[in-house]
């Protein structure tokens, strides 16, 4: 229970009432299986189920009873706490015969019946509210409708135009014997029932908002250990995180995280990760054990997999900082983590970035999730995301992120090559990046508040003239300083003028790290690290210890360095070409005759660009091997 000093009743409720006197049937749809904020005492609100708000307003509003039916138990009289006793000979007098609990089974012929006897009742008896939970399921399939079920709807149809309001109570007032259909979708009745009928009102019932919200978790968190010693401060606080925190989330879920904290024995000031737990499921929080010293010297753990990009590097980790420490990033909404944009040519590292990120904050690259969007570039692709809907091809599949980072939900989310996916996928983006919450096509909401979000794009490394060539629009002789000018402005004119989304680029903020082309002095240092690894694997595998004399691996660096249009990914790619290549081709080819002691004396290339290498074992005479 809380304070009533903010409590209004809902606007579905004031609804309802205001239109009792009016319509002698309502349909209520939408967040009808959620608990709902009712006063239950002067001074004192309450969680509680639809039905049991709509009996306790009902037998405010003037009913003498209220009856409940659903497709299971059959009908019964609602019990309303504070209220006089139901009539007991209401079921008898309408037909029924009470079993055990008092519940009267009754199928749907039954219900029609009970349904005419109830709606034009004998002259002079009280009003009665007839409220039929569970109605969406008193069909099997809406658009067939069995005979029966046909027959049923039927009768309501004319019912709900011969119902008649009577005088009843002190002062007399109209009242008819109200039918209320509770459905989770409107359209779960008969179209031919609902729409342009002026004597059924259709009465949506929304999700809380903040300050339904905010009242429940003031006696919520009161509940938690010390919640009843806290002073003011500390209520408050905990308060505003618990309603700030379960945005979009329904009361029956607040109702669930507080009994998930006491059960948990949370402090009231460890609200938060109550929340945590209820949304990923999980008890243990890797960002609070990520190790801030590894953190802290993670520059240099970085810069030994991604060279050259030393303002990147530093950029991306003062975004985990801020993401490990929580200073001045707002949790409400559920956003992620950390959310960055990496620009920049081909080859410079974006995407190892994203991995040795992952590998620096989990210590496993396997919380590395990795999209390619060029293959989300049709328009329905979004569903291989978040699933099919209902009734199509994969629905019981689910989408391949929604699963991802339900199975996964700390990770990192790497989305390559972002200007390739369609524009509709963007507005999937959207979402995470604002409410951190994406809807499956199953309807499951999976969390994005533990994941950190890395977008990789080309964009601004080209652009399109007017007569659509493309042409380049920074090249490897212009500095990092405009380098990143000229990419920043064509990634905001691509998301404000070609894709028409600014609010995408928005969300990403400053975080777009725009990476300088690979440059000489790194492309040795790449190159030095690539030849290093490979001879190391080739001891590793082969038992042969590899040497590479300075003539060698100057002729080498030649070939693989004379082109830096790729970027490492292109050095990578001559490497394998002028040293993996020719070295494996001669390992065995003279597997007998060569020792486990080797120096690779010299480099020789074809026109045809058939590489040798010139092989010789230590201390005694080369060898060519073609």
């Amino acid at each position: 229970m809380g304070d009533t000093d903010d409590y209004e009743r809902p606007r579905w409720l004031r609804d309802l009432l205001r239109f009792l006197p009016l319509k002698s049937q309502f349909v209520l749809s939408g967040n009808v299986r959620d608990l709902q904020l009712s006063a239950i005492a002067p001074g004192a609100v309450a969680a509680q189920p639809l039905t049991a708000v709509l009996g306790t307003e009902l037998i405010r509003a003037g009913y003498a009873s209220v009856l409940l039916y659903d497709p299971l138990s059959g009908f019964r009289l609602l019990p309303i706490p504070g209220a006089a006793p139901a009539i007991p000979k209401l079921l008898e007098k309408l037909g029924l015969q009470p079993g055990a609990g008092g519940a009267s089974p009754a199928g749907i012929e039954l219900f029609g019946e009970t349904l005419e006897r109830l709606t034009v009742p004998t002259p002079g008896d009280p009003p009665v509210a007839l409220i039929a939970d569970f109605a969406s399921r008193l069909t099997v399939r809406n658009e067939a409708l069995s005979p029966p079920e046909h027959q049923m709807f039927t009768r309501a149809l004319v019912l709900s135009h011969l119902a008649k309001t009577r005088p009843y109570g002190t002062p007399s007032r109209p009242f008819f014997n109200s039918v209320l259909w509770v459905v989770d979708k409107e359209g779960d009745l008969p179209d031919w029932l609902l729409v342009d009928n002026p004597r059924i009102r259709h009465i949506p019932v929304a999700k809380p908002d903040p300050r339904t919200r905010r009242l429940l978790a003031n006696s919520l968190v009161k509940t938690l250990k010390n919640g009843k010693t806290a002073d003011g401060l500390v209520l408050q606080a905990a308060r505003t995180a618990f309603a700030e925190q379960t945005e979009g989330l329904l009361l029956v879920d607040l109702t669930a995280i507080a009994q998930l904290g006491r059960s948990e024995d949370l402090d009231i000031s460890q609200i938060g990760d109550a929340v945590r737990r209820y949304k990923v499921g999980v008890t243990e929080d890797p960002w609070a054990k990520i190790d801030r010293d590894k953190i802290r010297n993670g520059f240099r753990f970085v810069q030994e997999r991604v060279k050259g990009q030393d303002h990147a590097v530093t950029h991306m980790l003062d975004i985990v900082k801020r993401a490990v420490t929580g200073v001045g990033a707002s949790r409400r909404g559920n956003r992620p983590r950390g959310v960055a944009f990496l620009a920049g040519p081909t080859g410079v590292g974006k995407t190892e970035l994203a991995k040795t990120l992952t590998s620096l904050l989990f210590g496993d690259e396997g919380a590395y999730i990795r999209f390619d969007m060029s293959e989300f570039s049709a328009e329905h692709s979004d569903q291989r995301l978040i699933g099919a809907p209902p009734g199509y091809v994969g629905y019981d599949v689910g989408g391949e992120l929604t699963n991802a980072v339900r199975e996964r939900p700390f990770s990192v989310v790497l989305f390559d090559e972002i200007e390739k996916a369609h524009p509709r996928i963007l507005d999937k983006f959207l979402q995470v990046l604002d409410d951190g919450v994406l809807t499956s096509g199953r309807g499951d909401r999976v969390y994005f508040s533990e994941t950190f979000i890395i977008f990789t794009s080309n964009l601004g490394i080209y652009k399109v003239g007017p007569d659509g060539t493309r042409t380049p629009n920074v090249t490897a002789a212009d500095s990092l300083a405009l380098v990143q000018e000229r990419v920043r402005a064509e990634i905001e004119r691509h998301f404000k003028l070609t894709l028409n989304r600014p609010e995408i680029l928005n969300r990403i903020g400053d975080n777009v790290l725009v990476f300088d082309f690979i440059r000489p002095a790194i492309a040795e240092q790449i190159f030095a690290g690539m030849v290093r690894d490979i001879l190391d694997g080739v001891r590793t595998s082969q038992g042969a210890t590899i040497s590479l004399d300075d003539g060698a691996r100057a002729q080498l660096a030649t070939l693989c360095l004379a082109d830096l249009s790729n970027g490492g990914r292109g050095i990578r790619n001559k490497v394998e070409a002028h040293l993996v290549n020719p070295l494996a081709r001669a390992l065995f080819d003279a597997e007998e005759t060569l020792g486990k002691q080797l120096a690779i004396m010299g480099v020789d290339s074809t026109p045809e660009g058939i590489t040798s290498l010139t092989l010789g074992a230590v201390q005694t005479a080369s060898a060519k091997v073609a």
